[in-house]
């Protein structure tokens, strides 16, 4: 029987509070250990501007023995006098002191005018720097995103990174956003998932199930991850980035690093910040005077009646109701609260940083659903006085728990609707029938009482070993767990429906649980030396993972009390419903060799063979690898005399990976159990012959810096070319089955060019200007397709032209005789079917990309992100005349030079309006630019606060999707579905505060 106790959100915190306690256990034994001859060496380390720099690495020379400063730049450090100390941070040139006497500890770092070759990129095995990377990899920092009020880490990176393209999957809380890195490579939609690594443990990417109103995109499994919580977000994007991942790397990686402990003072940090979203866009619609006017030359222009049944709105309605439902469905506020508490501390050898948070938001809607989130975060790092050994731990765990309201026709209902309509809710909240049953139909609200809510929890945990066997040899071993729950109960009390149908109803619920868990175990072997000019750097290593899901669903009717809905115990029956158990096993070895010589000309070298247990015998191994290479060429002697040019570099790589992410069991013959008979009966063909996606790439770049870095130009050119298409191939229907798993001959090729820009525009003591723009222009073709025609496809695609296309009819403008709207019939046969479909419209943006700005003045701080893209999306044109209501510009069809056709509710106007609808008249341009994020930061001074015992404290103010510019009419440009009336994100705004101590 199901447990209904509930989860207790303080089950994390407190056994993370036990484990901090322990460490503080340890690190005070440390201290006490510590040699008292020395002295403890305080001060601030600052930039040159005064700011303090937070993560300086202070290193005593010729010694194990170092500290970092913390937020405020300050440190402590037992050192002797005639030590010699080492300042480095990345982008700051190190500076060496001596302690003597009369030291007084304070520092100022001078920026590095190599800052290219001090800025360290996750390659995911293996680091780099942005001077020396092959591989075509994009990164944003926690500087940019941890203030955002966002539940998806994902969501974060919208506009910021060129070649990524993210759209949210709806507005509700925990909805899956679509990520395409580098376009569409694959046929099928599961198969366009990239590899998501958490702190170096792999999760499922694919979206969770669901019977509520998130089903549409699924759940996101990255939703229960602490945003506030992420140091950086790493995008592997061309071969020699994600070779060395193989098969799991096919549509890019994407890499995310939570925040480390960086103090060896025990420090608290406390959060918060609380706001409200709203609906960021209204469409303006007609008022009942223009709808009624509308109606009534409908029934004029086509000579009939009106009725009680045919106008209820004419004749039945109160015709001086003027309701605006979109002020009524989506007029709410979405209170957003967040709350997140740091402590971090350690030793000379042992840093732990420890994190809790709270996130809750509410709806717009009517209602009471809102989404609630608690995590929380454990990282350790140790390393032994002689480095030889080090260990890096760490533990992320979300408790997600979302109360959704059930009804999925609610932003539907804004357009069919009249604004005359009787109320949809009585006085005491209950839902209003009488009005509705009186013109035979239901209240469009009907199923509003229904509510869905979903509890998940998820942990991530990753331990990293490494041992110096010999200098520069070094064994390590990366160990991973994952485990994810979540119970789904979506309860369908009688009340939401007609009373009508009261006694042909019962009260049900529909339970869908949900778990995953997965582990890997990842040995290498590294191997790090210098020979002359020629740095190698060489890795072998081998994974074995291993992966279980399992879906359980059934249905529990007859509840005798609404309350007792969702109580198993308490229902009648049981539905049979589904149980479905599966198990993926991926073995591989892989290996890198990176040589570079004299810091000018770089070779990095992957490959890797994998093995998927989602193939069957003598096609579940393949080999995959990838080449890099780059040229510095500034490093020449005859680019001395171009002082302008301070940094250039050409590179380019070429590889393949393949492509797994399929069902599993899908070369075997399914069978499922006959229902009450006892037998099986066949579900699915076997196909033990299909195999990998081949997916290869090709790209070429450019990287140039103008003086000394202050200006930066990264040019890229790609194109990937995935064959061999792994999809479920349909089947006549003699033979009994609907489709069976097998490899097209299709190729599919993604290519573009990539613009990413940074300046430095201004800096002196008290004010600096930083500049940052992507920009992509993407093109996806299907290139080839043997026998497109013949095949189930050949009214989905088309060769030459992109995956992501609708098929229209030819619009001609209005028939002058009937005065609707007329299509092209193409073949003249007389009727219109898919062979009078000749118009390709590609429903992919033209391009896309993001203007970054920051603005630092003493202690202040702006930073806003613009987006933009170049699109065509669809929109509802409205059949004027009908019932619902219309947006406000259909009122011109009452003029004689309308561009609508003729006002009527005749079904000749009806199958004219549908035939438009499906034909270009149907798309416009749905471009847009928006100003996704602003944040405006102030830092108190440092001087009254520390005589009250804070290290500092900051107030800030953010803001979400703020100003939307664009000729489309719908609500939301970046959801063109057809009716206009769906929008992704909530506009927002918080305001906050932070405090260290």
């Amino acid at each position: 029987m199901k447990n209904n106790n509930k989860r207790c959100p303080w089950v994390v915190p407190l056994f993370l509070l036990s484990c901090f306690l322990g460490l503080i256990q340890v690190q005070a034994r440390t201290e006490t250990k510590e040699n008292k001859v020395q002295q403890l060496i305080t001060g601030t380390v600052s930039d040159h501007q005064g700011l303090p720099l937070p993560g300086v690495n202070i290193l005593i020379k010729g010694s194990h023995q170092g500290a970092m400063t913390n937020l405020e730049g300050e440190y402590g450090i037992n050192a002797s006098i005639g030590d010699t100390l080492s300042y480095s941070f990345i982008g700051y040139t190190t500076k060496i002191l001596v302690v003597t006497q009369n030291f007084k500890g304070d520092v100022q770092l001078q920026q590095n005018a190599d800052a290219l070759s001090e800025v360290v990129i996750n390659a995911g095995y293996y680091n780099t720097t942005e001077r020396e990377r092959t591989g075509n990899i994009a990164k944003v920092t926690a500087e940019e995103i941890e203030l955002q009020p966002l539940v998806s880490p994902l969501q974060t990176l919208q506009g910021r990174m060129a070649g990524v393209e993210i759209s949210p999957g709806n507005d509700l809380p925990g909805s899956a956003p679509t990520i395409r890195i580098r376009g569409q490579n694959s046929l099928r939609a599961e198969g366009n998932y990239p590899l998501y690594i958490i702190d170096g443990m792999p999760l499922n990417s694919s979206p969770l199930e669901s019977n509520s109103n998130l089903s549409f995109t699924g759940i996101d499994p990255l939703s229960t991850l602490n945003v506030s919580n992420i140091e950086s977000i790493e995008v592997l994007k061309d071969a020699d980035a994600t070779a060395i991942y193989g098969s799991r790397g096919a549509n890019g990686v994407i890499l995310i690093t939570t925040k480390q402990g960086q103090s060896e003072k025990t420090e608290v940090q406390v959060q918060v910040y609380s706001g409200f979203s709203e609906v960021p866009n209204r469409i303006d619609l007609l008022h009942t005077e223009q709808y009624l006017q509308i109606r009534r030359r409908a029934f004029e222009n086509d000579g009939t009646e009106p009725t009680q049944f045919n106008a209820y709105d004419l004749l039945v309605w109160d015709q001086e109701r003027d309701t605006d439902w979109q002020e009524e469905i989506l007029g709410g506020n979405a209170a957003v609260t967040n709350l997140n508490l740091t402590v971090t501390g350690g030793n000379q050898t042992t840093r732990y940083r420890l994190n809790g948070g709270f996130q809750e938001q509410g709806t717009v809607y009517p209602g009471d659903a809102n989404y609630q989130k608690a995590t929380g975060g454990l990282s350790v790092s140790h390393h032994s006085k002689d480095q030889k050994f080090k260990l890096q731990t760490a533990i992320n765990s979300g408790l997600d728990n979302n109360k959704i309201v059930g009804n999925r026709s609610l932003v539907s209902s804004i357009f069919s609707l009249a604004p005359n309509a009787p109320a949809i809710f009585n006085e005491d909240g209950s839902l209003h029938w009488e009005e509705w049953i009186e013109t035979g139909i239901d209240n469009p609200f009907n199923g509003y009482f229904n509510t869905s809510k979903i509890e998940a929890s998820n942990l991530i945990s990753n331990l990293s070993l490494s041992y110096e066997l010999l200098k520069g040899l070094r064994l390590k071993t990366n160990l991973g767990y994952t485990n994810y729950n979540s119970e789904e109960i979506f309860k369908i009390p009688k009340r939401s429906y007609n009373p009508l149908y009261s006694e042909f109803l019962e009260a049900q619920s529909i339970h869908l649980l949900q778990k995953r868990n997965s582990w890997i175990v990842e040995p290498q072997l590294e191997y790090t030396t210098q020979l002359n000019k020629l740095q190698i750097e060489s890795l072998i290593g081998s994974t074995f993972q291993k992966n279980q899901s399992r879906i359980t669903e059934f249905t529990a009717t007859g509840y005798v009390s609404e309350s007792l809905i969702g109580n198993i115990a308490a229902a009648e029956s049981l539905s049979d419903g589904r149980r479905q158990s599966t198990t993926y096993k991926y073995n591989a070895l892989f290996a890198r060799i990176g040589l570079n010589w004299d810091h000018k000309y770089l070779l990095n070298l992957t490959g890797r063979r994998d093995g998927s247990s989602r193939f069957g015998p003598g096609k579940r191994f393949a080999n995959f690898g990838a080449i890099g290479a780059a040229w510095i060429f500034t490093e020449e002697g005859f680019m001395d005399h171009l002082d302008f040019l301070s940094f250039g570099k050409l590179r380019a790589s070429y590889g393949s990976t393949g492509n797994d992410q399929i069902g599993d069991y899908g070369y075997l013959d399914a069978y499922e159990a006959t229902p009450g008979a006892g037998g099986l009966y066949p579900v699915a063909l076997a196909n033990p012959d299909y195999s990998w996606e081949i997916n290869k790439k090709l790209e070429a770049a450019l990287q140039l810096g103008f003086l000394k870095e202050r200006l930066n130009l990264n040019i890229s050119w790609y194109r990937n070319r995935s064959s061999n298409q792994l999809v479920g191939l349909p089947l006549p229907g003699v033979t009994g089955f609907n489709s069976v798993q097998a490899n097209l001959p299709a190729t599919v090729e993604n290519r573009g060019w990539e613009l990413e820009f940074t300046s430095l525009n201004f800096q002196k003591k008290d004010f600096s200007w930083r500049t940052s723009v992507n920009l992509t222009f993407p093109e996806n073709e299907l290139v080839s397709y043997p026998n497109l025609e013949e095949s189930p496809y050949a009214n989905t695609y088309r060769i030459g032209e992109p995956l992501n296309i609708a098929l229209l009819y030819q619009y001609e403008g209005i028939n002058p005789e009937t005065g609707f709207y007329e299509v092209a019939d193409i073949n003249g046969d007389g009727r219109f079917d898919y062979e009078d479909q000749v118009v390709v419209q590609n429903q992919n943006r033209q391009y896309y990309g993001g203007i970054q700005n920051q603005f630092t003045y003493k202690n202040f701080s702006l930073q806003f992100l613009w987006q933009f893209v170049k699109q065509e999306g669809r929109l509802t044109l409205f059949n004027t005349g009908s019932l619902g209501n219309s947006r406000a510009v259909v009122a011109e069809a009452l003029t004689d030079n309308s561009t609508y056709q003729s006002i009527s509710n005749s079904s000749e106007s009806r199958r004219a309006y549908n035939y438009a609808s499906a034909s270009s008249l149907g798309y416009t341009d749905a471009s847009f630019l928006r100003l996704k994020t602003l944040a405006l930061n102030y830092n108190l001074p440092s001087a009254p606060l520390q005589k009250i015992g804070m290290r500092g404290a900051k107030l800030f103010l953010t803001g979400q999707n703020l100003f939307t510019f664009t000729d489309y009419q719908g609500m939301d440009p970046e959801v063109t579905n057809g009716t206009g009336a769906s929008f992704s994100d909530l506009r927002t705004y918080s305001l906050g505060i932070q405090l260290n101590f």
